[in-house]
């Protein structure tokens, strides 16, 4: 049993995607958001697993057992997204979206000093909303951290619509020592450092946090990064109203994070315990923006009992 999310096949293949960009670029979005539903139900009933998750996670953040009708609106509202990114990474389509924003002073303040600053996000709404900015800040060096071997074909996808994005992406495969180089090099061009800090990658350092009531693991990579290269740390949350309406959400996380060796453990549990309390303050208030669809919540008796059952069949 696994419910590592990086284990999950990628969901539509190449040729569905391009169909997909195709659609939304010649027949325009109105045409290509009709074909969300046939596409939201082909998903609910094919894939059983994300939706078993979806259920779960609905039930604890609304209070109530799930329904039906609460998954298809959250596959769909993840779908909706997915299909914006066609139009938010274009820069001609902007004005396309109702985008509102707050807490940009907040963010300009973090970037005036100089030294870069590292913007925590997650897989809640769309981080693709954050071009926005291009057109509120033009001089803004945005560099995302993302594993380019995951959701490759929509990847490749959205570097063919828009290459400068595949130019300022930071790739997170690639060995600790040429990632270490990147973000300082990045750092030192004062560049925003977009990085998702709530999946963690295979073998990646967690500290267990409480979320929603339950304990979960999630990565400390993003706060030792920030002690390392002395970064202010800027939470952002691109938050899906429906239709063409997003909301930017910026609030000053951390303007410094220092992390001694002797306290290192505690350090980070609580750095992490603090941003997975910001995370579910946005989950509480927009379920249907939760886009972590596998199994989130730690299970170590599950996971012990299949410790124990692989080791009694290994003899």
């Amino acid at each position: 049993m696994s419910a590592q999310w990086s284990e999950r096949r990628e969901a539509g293949g190449r040729f569905a995607i391009w169909l997909i960009r195709a659609a939304s670029l010649h027949a325009g979005r109105g045409f290509a958001r009709a074909a969300l539903y046939p596409i939201t139900l082909y998903f609910f009933f094919r894939r059983a697993r994300e939706r078993r998750d979806s259920r779960e996670f609905l039930s604890v953040a609304l209070g109530r057992p799930a329904r039906a009708w609460d998954i298809l609106k959250h596959i769909h509202s993840y779908a909706a997204t997915i299909l914006d990114r066609v139009f938010l990474l274009s820069d001609e389509n902007l004005h396309r979206f109702d985008l509102r924003i707050e807490g940009l002073d907040d963010l300009k303040a973090e970037m005036a000093r100089g030294r870069g600053v590292l913007l925590l996000g997650s897989h809640f709404g769309s981080f693709e909303a954050l071009r926005a900015l291009s057109v509120h800040e033009p001089a803004v060096n945005l560099r995302v951290v993302m594993d380019l071997k995951q959701t490759h074909a929509l990847n490749e996808l959205l570097h063919a619509l828009n290459p400068g994005v595949a130019a300022n992406v930071i790739d997170a495969g690639v060995d600790p020592g040429a990632l270490a180089l990147s973000l300082h090099d990045a750092a030192q061009q004062g560049a925003l450092i977009g990085l998702l800090a709530d999946r963690p990658r295979a073998r990646e350092a967690t500290a267990p946090v409480e979320f929603f009531g339950r304990s979960a693991q999630l990565p400390t990579a993003a706060y030792q990064i920030a002690s390392m290269l002395d970064l202010p740390v800027v939470l952002a949350f691109g938050v899906y109203r429906g239709g063409n309406r997003y909301d930017l959400h910026f609030e000053t996380f951390a303007q410094s994070i220092k992390i001694p060796r002797s306290d290192r453990v505690a350090q980070l549990q609580a750095w992490t315990q603090r941003y997975a309390a910001r995370l579910e303050h946005y989950a509480r208030q927009y379920p249907y923006n939760w886009f972590n669809f596998y199994d989130f919540w730690d299970r170590p008796a599950e996971r012990a009992d299949v410790r124990a059952a692989a080791a009694a069949a290994a003899g």
